[in-house]
């Protein structure tokens, strides 16, 4: 979250130079619900220790609003057909999402040539 936090705002630094302002948060889902409350919580425990730099870069981001972390589920990931072996109806699912068809399907629209006889 840290590293995808820093391109973030990398990005809204370099858009605010070519003059385009956005004043919304930015949005980087998550689908780690661990993730996203330890990111929130101001409480560090014990297991935190090793990722407490990384929080308070993330905490910081959240709480100046620059950042949300909305959840999305794990079945909606779309990076999963680049990372998971997938069931044939997940990656139908994903592959539509991410506007991907197979060339070699049969179409149902027919002949595409122009009929003037």
């Amino acid at each position: 979250m840290a590293s995808t936090a820093s391109e973030l705002t990398w990005i809204k630094q370099l858009l605010a130079d070519l003059n385009i302002k956005h004043e919304a948060p930015m949005k980087m889902f998550c689908d780690n619900q661990a993730a996203r409350h330890i990111a929130a919580n101001p409480v560090f425990h014990e297991r935190t220790k090793h990722i407490e730099v990384d929080c308070h870069f993330i905490r910081e981001k959240i709480q100046a609003i620059e950042i949300e972390t909305p959840f999305v589920k794990s079945e909606d990931q779309l990076v999963d057909i680049f990372t998971e072996g997938l069931g044939i109806k997940t990656f139908e699912d994903i592959s539509c999402k991410l506007g991907l068809y197979d060339i070699y399907r049969p179409s149902l629209r027919g002949n595409v040539e122009n009929n003037d006889d």
